[in-house]
């Protein structure tokens, strides 16, 4: 039905008017009165009810609520007991004993303001029960949680010692067994901090011609611990070589790998990937030393039957070789004599595998030469080496002009001169570039900023230390957003400690966390590293584009 409709009126005995009705829609449904139903024509009829708006109680500020009543219905039964009993009184004639009845007088009469103050006092006692049990329970649970959270500090605490025993150790045992490029770094460091320190000593200690003879056998000593480190360095590096060029085969033996749908993963063998496999078993059945002379005899008749599938002059080397070296087996030579032999025939067997011609798989991940004609636009010349090398072998700080010296140069600078430790900054850059990618906001700060970068920012803007507890060990210290919400950079960074950095990372509210005083010299500082890092053109795109988001935030 439309809100208004046209009704047509009867005003005098020719006359009829419209006049327009409004209808007011009820705001609530109306109840049901009642009715009756004509049982003859079968139609319902219902009791009509006004529409007149009800009218509005006025608000009391307070809520009230509507308590529903309940009807007893009574209804009256007989029963009767199991055992019809009588009572009989004391009359002419017959007496009943009174020995055991009850003799019952009526008590105090209790009034109303009595008994309520009665009951109050009986609430006040449950309330002091009530309050002395809750408070019981509080203190308890307070205890409880003060004895797990100490219990808790005391743990962390013995897990802090134990890394740092362990960390220590580690770097006690890489000393003592050198093997990657890192080990020699702090083997090189710990040589000049012993250095130095016997050097002042000898300063502080003697004059005159005892000081020259002091520094002169302090010179001695430290050219033989320098010549033993470069004999564990050649050790390190035939050990590495060996397990690089294993590995380089087994990546080439790997099976093919996809991921399916449903998540799992499938393996596929092809012809060159069992090829590959093939020809590692053989590597390492050739590389094996202190095997029994039959064995050795089998394996190098297997690697010769291998060989002779391809007919060039390698094959043909390798096949004259281990003929060689099978007479001279024949004749009871000893393997002391022969390790020469054997080195020449696993060099050129490894020759052999990585030759495409004869094992397919390779060709996939051997670096090819580029096109000369591309190369020449990235080559730049060391000044140190005097060599032509491409643009990934030169490192590229914030503010270089050019080139200058090849990595290879810089490390053997390092070793000769400085003798510093590049393991701590390494490790931190590396946590904040897995940080980064933890983000997922395609952040491409951090992966320009190079190693050389991090260190000038951690010595000469954080000064080594944390922003807020001042912690110096640079093992512990990490380096975070200061604006989660934004990409890291530079100027949005701050250097903390691992427990410090998880607390920052949960604020919301930077300006209600920290004291004014302290934002203010965190805002200094990222001030210091964007003079700094405005000397990169690349750097300048993500300045500018920093600095217009600072604004519109």
């Amino acid at each position: 039905m439309p809100d208004v409709i046209t009704v047509r009126v009867q005003m005098d005995s020719d006359s009829f008017q419209d006049v327009a009705v409004k209808i007011e829609r009820p705001t609530y449904c109306k109840p049901f009165l009642g009715g009756f139903k004509n049982r003859m024509t079968g139609v319902e009829f219902h009791n009509a009810g006004s529409q007149t708006i009800p009218k509005k109680r006025p608000e009391k500020g307070t809520t009230l609520f509507c308590r529903e009543t309940q009807t007893v219905f009574e209804k009256n039964k007989y029963n009767q007991t199991t055992n019809p009993t009588s009572t009989q009184m004391t009359k002419r004639g017959l007496y009943v004993s009174v020995m055991s009845d009850k003799i019952i007088t009526p008590g105090k009469y209790l009034t109303a303001e009595e008994y309520h103050k009665r009951r109050l006092e009986a609430v006040i006692v449950l309330q002091k029960y009530f309050r002395r049990w809750y408070a019981r329970n509080l203190v308890q649970n307070l205890k409880e949680k003060k004895r797990l959270r100490l219990a808790w500090e005391a743990q962390e605490e013995l897990q802090r010692q134990k890394e740092k025993e362990d960390k220590l150790r580690r770097e006690h045992e890489r000393r003592l067994n050198p093997k990657t490029k890192e080990d020699f770094e702090l083997l090189y460091h710990a040589l000049e901090l012993w250095r130095q320190e016997e050097t002042e000593q000898i300063n502080r200690t003697l004059t005159g011609a005892e000081r020259k003879a002091a520094l002169c056998g302090l010179l001695e000593e430290e050219t033989q611990l320098i010549a033993s480190i470069g004999r564990h360095k050649l050790n390190a590096d035939e050990e590495n070589q060996q397990k690089a060029v294993l590995r380089f085969l087994d990546k080439c033996a790997q099976p093919k790998r996809w991921k399916a749908y449903d998540g799992k993963i499938t393996e596929m063998d092809t012809q060159y990937t069992l090829r590959a496999r093939e020809l590692l078993e053989i590597y390492r059945s050739v590389s094996m030393n202190n095997i029994p002379k039959d064995e050795r005899i089998d394996v190098l008749l297997t690697l010769k039957h291998t060989a002779k599938e391809h007919e060039c002059e390698l094959t043909q080397e390798i096949v004259e070789l281990i003929d060689r070296e099978i007479d001279l087996m024949s004749r009871a030579v000893k393997e002391c004599n022969l390790e020469g032999l054997r080195k020449r025939i696993c060099t050129l067997f490894l020759q052999y595998i990585k030759t495409p011609k004869f094992n397919p798989e390779v060709a996939k991940i051997l670096k090819v030469p580029p096109d000369p004609l591309k190369l020449y636009k990235n080559v730049h010349f060391c000044r140190s080496c005097k060599n032509y090398l491409p643009s990934t072998e030169f490192p590229v700080p914030a503010n270089s002009r050019s080139t200058g010296r090849c990595h290879l140069c810089c490390k053997l600078g390092n070793e000769a001169q400085q003798r510093e430790s590049f393991l701590k900054y390494r490790l931190i850059l590396e946590h904040l570039r897995k940080s980064e990618a933890d983000y997922q906001d395609d952040a491409k700060i951090v992966f320009l900023v190079q190693q050389q970068d991090l260190q000038y920012m951690i010595e000469n803007i954080w000064g080594c230390q944390s922003a807020l507890s001042a912690c110096s060990d640079l093992y512990d210290l990490v380096m975070v957003r200061w604006d989660k919400q934004q990409e890291w950079s530079p100027w949005n960074t701050i250097f903390l400690t691992k427990e410090e950095a998880d607390a920052h990372l949960k604020l919301h509210n930077l300006q209600e966390a920290y004291e004014a005083v302290f934002i203010h010299r965190i805002k200094h500082k990222h001030i210091q590293a964007k003079k700094h890092f405005a000397q990169i053109p690349v750097m300048t795109s993500f300045l500018h584009r920093g600095d217009k988001q600072a604004n519109a935030s």
